[in-house]
């Protein structure tokens, strides 16, 4: 089996994610004909997107301010659902030869495209448009090059950091945590218990691999071993320090587990209510917290351990190798990245990271984060970006992750042995 029959075997793979994705709308999968520019015709950009609600509606709007700046191009966005089941889809149209041209990555999915060799390698573009890859902010360019081919670029980036009600800490006279030690007293500080049901918990999180792989990472271990042969939380204790941490903090009331259905939303609704004063959760939710609380509303930096760390995550761009309009995409690409009505306009939309230095500099971004300096501490904390799930295999490894965490989160299981458990499966998977 060749690389690129290996990425598109793994659709049954990634249809086991099922639990993280959201339902899709799928509005076109096909590709439209493109007109030829030198007859009179518009070149057409097939963009599979997996933004739906609000952000769909600053990616439509985007997309409407290109087509009208370029008469001979016309991008058509495709919304595929979730970022699980754009993959899908993608795998599907890849082998069934109807891939679009252009389409967004959730960014540790990156690797698992480019492996297949199916990404268009985007260094030479750049270099026709007297431009380089030093263009972007560097903390985001972790998931863009495989085997030295430069095959995404940073789009709709975040990182998870902490959303706290700082009225509910300042009724106690509790200090916003920076370390573990502080997180688990501020937690369990905030823990309100009548008639031994718990009415008010200190922290929640939504179920995601991303934030037990921040604190992998803040306790000095890295999700997959240097050697890439297995995980890097197993024999230094580190797995176990992590789950002990949060397994301690949900016995006590100081930590809410949320059903993995519609996680985001309950956790993200009880933060707004005032049932949790703590919220681990993506920068991308900044915009609309902040217009829905009724309280002194702040953010701040993951609590460290040993050190301070964060995954990123969002997705990034890119072009598949198989299109028919390169140029055409390449100059939707090259726009969304440098021209201030591409996608500096869709970041103060959003509340997404500025994924340029050139937008770190512009003056709307400064004024953005004067007003509101909530969304500044999203950037600030790109100085601590580590990813360590980088991995071809990291979708099939993924899955058997979500069963330990919910066996630890869920049914209470033994942290060890479901470890071992883990540990046995992902080193079976890494084999391959």
């Amino acid at each position: 089996m060749n690389k690129k029959q290996a990425v598109l075997s793994s659709t049954l793979i990634l249809s086991l994610l099922a639990g993280c994705s959201q339902p899709a709308t799928d509005t076109g999968a096909e590709k439209a004909p493109a007109g030829d520019p030198a007859k009179g015709g518009k070149s057409t950009v097939q963009f599979w997107h997996s933004l739906g609600g609000k952000n769909g509606e600053y990616i439509d709007a985007m997309i409407k301010r290109f087509n009208d700046a370029h008469p001979n191009i016309e991008v058509v966005g495709s919304f595929q659902g979730s970022y699980d089941e754009t993959v899908t889809k993608l795998q599907q149209a890849v082998a069934a030869k109807t891939a679009p041209d252009v389409t967004m990555l959730e960014r540790a999915y990156v690797e698992l495209f480019s492996d297949a060799d199916v990404l268009e390698d985007l260094t030479p573009h750049l270099k026709k448009s007297n431009l380089s890859a030093d263009l972007f902010t560097p903390g985001l360019m972790g998931h863009s090059t495989f085997n030295k081919k430069l095959v995404a670029l940073p789009f709709n980036r975040s990182t998870p950091i902490l959303h706290i009600n700082k009225s509910m800490l300042d009724e106690k006279g509790l200090a916003v945590p920076t370390t573990w030690d502080e997180l688990k007293k501020v937690a369990n500080a905030l823990v309100i218990k009548e008639n031994g049901e718990t009415k008010r918990y200190g922290m929640t999180m939504p179920y995601d691999t991303w934030y037990p792989i921040a604190m992998i990472t803040e306790a000095g271990g890295k999700f997959f071993s240097d050697n890439s042969k297995s995980i890097g939380f197993y024999d230094n204790g580190v797995g176990v320090k992590v789950f002990s941490f949060l397994k301690d903090l949900q016995n006590s009331g100081g930590f809410y587990y949320p059903p993995a259905k519609d996680s985001g939303n309950i956790t993200n609704q009880m933060f707004v209510s005032g049932k949790v004063g703590i919220l681990y959760g993506s920068t991308g939710s900044i915009g609309s917290l902040a217009s829905t609380v009724q309280f002194n509303y702040v953010t701040a930096f993951l609590p460290k351990d040993k050190v301070y760390a964060n995954p990123t995550g969002g997705a990034n761009v890119a072009m598949l190798s198989s299109s028919k309009n390169k140029d055409a995409a390449w100059e939707f690409l090259r726009w969304m990245s440098t021209d201030p009505k591409g996608g500096l306009q869709f970041v103060l939309d959003s509340g997404y990271l500025p994924y340029t230095k050139a937008m770190v500099e512009s003056k709307e971004i400064k004024d953005l984060w004067a007003k509101e300096p909530n969304r500044k501490v999203a950037y600030d904390q790109l100085q601590y970006a580590v990813d360590t799930n980088k991995h071809v295999a990291w979708p099939e490894v993924m899955n058997e992750f979500f069963k330990a965490m919910e066996a630890i989160l869920y049914d209470s299981k033994n942290i060890q042995s479901t470890l071992d458990t883990f540990k046995k499966e992902a080193d079976r998977i890494l084999s391959k």
